[in-house]
Parts: structure tokens; sequence; C-alpha cells
């Protein structure tokens, strides 16, 4: 288990005249982290410099990365990550982009400014938890519905999506702890022909 972000988000601050545009993302890979980073560089082409770090869980280890992209050593990626620590965050990716107004700030004055931005695109992006999980599909007869739905209720199994065909078919976030009792609930007399479909393991957001 481990915390995290709810959604991307995005705080401005202007500082003596140098806008700072903080994005914080949730991203599960290195490679995803690049993408938003290719992005963010291209929508605001014309800013003088897009700082960032990030820590992101692989496997059992948290890789972290961060970079001043050409702020003087230590005033914007260290500040970043600093604030990524102390809120204990993981797969969490945030940049920092600035535009230049004019007026040198020194090296507190920017990494006060890194800082702020951050803490303020963090705030709006919201604190959860995730743990491990899977999304599983299962298809059902009408008559089994309310069945499973009070069975995920009160289990705290979030279904993400319904759809009414000529079966119902749910997509369920399940926990790795119960998994076991939802494949057991297909051993109910009226739940056999109950379809049970794994479709891949990932982090899930706690409830």
């Amino acid at each position: 288990m481990f915390k995290t972000i709810k959604q991307d988000a995005e705080a401005i601050i202007i500082e003596k005249k140098s806008k700072f545009i903080g994005n914080a993302f949730y991203v599960e890979s290195e490679k995803e982290a690049s993408e938003i980073l290719n992005k963010i560089k291209k929508k605001h082409y014309d800013a003088k410099h897009h700082c960032y770090a990030y820590r992101i869980l692989d496997k059992e280890n948290i890789i972290k990365r961060q970079s001043d992209d050409g702020e003087p050593s230590g005033t914007a990626g260290i500040p970043i990550m600093n604030i990524l620590e102390k809120k204990d965050f993981t797969n969490v990716l945030v940049v920092v982009t600035r535009y230049f107004g004019g007026i040198l700030l020194g090296t507190g004055g920017l990494s006060r400014a890194y800082s702020d931005a951050t803490k303020n695109a963090l705030e709006k992006a919201y604190e959860i938890e995730k743990e491990e999980g899977y999304i599983v599909e299962i298809i059902l007869d009408y008559e089994n519905a309310e069945e499973i739905e009070h069975f995920c209720k009160y289990n705290n199994i979030n279904i993400l999506e319904k759809q009414y065909n000529e079966k119902i078919k749910m997509i369920l976030e399940v926990q790795k702890t119960k998994i076991d009792k939802l494949l057991q609930k297909k051993s109910s007399q009226n739940l056999q022909k109950m379809e049970i479909n794994i479709k891949e393991e990932k982090y899930i957001s706690k409830i």
C-alpha cells in the first residue's frame, strides 16, 4: 500500500514577475513520466525551465529522478523531491515550468517558489491510498445483479462500470486480499453460472 494522488492538477504562482506553473501527475512508469514531460515542454515551448521530480514504484523499489533544468544546482529539482518525500507520495510526477520575469530571485527565492508551486499542485490533486488488486470482469444474469451489488458494497469493492446486454457485465476493482472471497461467492447455488475473468493486476484506490 502507498500514498499517491487522486487526479492530475495544476497550480500557478507569481514571484517577482516570474510565473511558476506546477503540474502534478499520477504515473506508473518512467516511460509515462518521460512522455508527460515531453508534452509539457511542447505545450510551454517558450518557457525557460521545466524542472521536475518523481518517485515511481518498481516492484519493491522506488525509482527517484529529479532535474533543475538549467536553474542553479539544488534550487528546483531537490525542493520538488523534498516535498514528495515529506508527503511520502509514490507514483507521482511533479513538473514546474518557469517563465522568467526578468528579476533574479536568488537561490532561496527559487527554492521557495518551486516548493510553493509543488505544494499547491499536490493540494489540488488530493491525497489517496492505493493497494495491490485486480481489475475483474464478471458476467451474470439480471436476477443476480442486486446480490452482487450488495456483496460489493459490503466488501468495499468498487464497481467501475456496468453494461446491460443479454446479461449484465460489471467491471470491478478488487483488492488482492478479497479476490478469494469473490471467487468463493461464485460457488453460491444461484451464482454458479456467473463468469469471473481477472483482466489485469494493478494498484487500485483504497476505499
